[in-house]
């Protein structure tokens, strides 16, 4: 298509989409076995609890795992809200899938999520039950209710963006995939905010005790002056000016620091680091 001279990339249509429906009661493994069904049915991208997710990658939309309460979380995962339906339409569009899958708790629901998003009805309504036994759902069913735990169809790294400050932890599967082959797929566990286990936060007061030590477990660190805390949209920048000992390699230390800060305090909180800044005014002779 052209446009006053330009050439402009024209989006797909979503009216030509297969979408390939994944149903189940709440917590009967529905997320666990998403990865394995889309590979098994060619699908290019799957939708699940108001999230796109294609490949590795979160693509767009927000999770109704990070809602307040179950009925936000029911509003969420039905594309209830204008901004999120048209932030993943334009995602879909963009992405131009031949084939799409959607998990939903029922037909219906699934049905008004294709409905809202602009795509098509399933062409194919597949239930949990055909895919697990009686025992692992009920196994799934009773770790949900015990634990609260919920699994996402993408690894921790893609996760930890949308989940900053929760405790994310990887699950790594193997598929098969439509060579024949089994690959590695990772899933991540999160614990919903409307877990009956209550909600939790880390202060920031904490997060800088924390990056201290970490920062004076690097050897070359003498003092640590200060550390800052930005909580963003896209995660958590940590600003931290350092005093290195007489005699050290000053960029090699930074990046240690760095490198440690990343790993550790990721671990230790479950917050994403967008960016870790590291900045050396003094040296020490002590």
């Amino acid at each position: 298509m052209v446009f006053q001279g330009k050439e402009v990339k024209e989006k797909g249509s979503l009216e030509n989409i297969q979408v390939i429906a994944l149903v189940g009661p709440s917590g009967t493994g529905k997320s666990h076995r998403a990865m394995a069904v889309a590979q098994e049915w060619g699908c290019d991208a799957l939708i699940d609890d108001g999230l796109l997710i294609a490949g590795s990658r979160v693509l767009a939309g927000r999770s109704a795992k990070r809602e307040e309460t179950r009925t936000a979380a029911i509003r969420r995962a039905i594309f209830s809200t204008p901004g999120h339906v048209l932030e993943v339409r334009d995602a879909l569009e963009d992405l131009s899938p031949s084939r799409i899958l959607i998990l939903g708790t029922s037909m219906t629901m699934v049905d008004r999520i294709a409905s809202r998003l602009g795509l098509p009805r399933p062409m194919e309504y597949i239930n949990i039950k055909d895919l697990a036994t009686s025992e692992e759902i009920d196994r799934a069913l009773w770790q949900r209710r015990r634990e609260g735990k919920h699994v996402i169809p993408a690894p921790a790294f893609e996760v930890k963006k949308t989940f900053s400050g929760y405790l994310v932890d990887p699950l790594q599967m193997f598929i098969r995939s439509r060579e024949q082959r089994f690959v590695p797929a990772e899933r991540s566990v999160v614990r919903p905010t409307y877990s009956y286990f209550g909600h939790f936060y880390i202060a920031d007061a904490v997060v800088m005790q924390i990056a201290q030590k970490i920062c004076m477990e690097v050897e070359g660190v003498k003092r640590v002056l200060k550390v800052m805390v930005l909580a963003t949209g896209e995660g958590t920048i940590i600003d931290v000016e350092l005093v290195l000992g007489y005699g050290t390699k000053v960029f090699e230390v930074m990046r240690a620091v760095q490198r440690a800060l990343k790993e550790k305090l990721e671990y230790l909180t479950g917050i994403y680091l967008e960016r870790v800044d590291i900045s050396t005014k003094k040296i020490s002779l002590e």
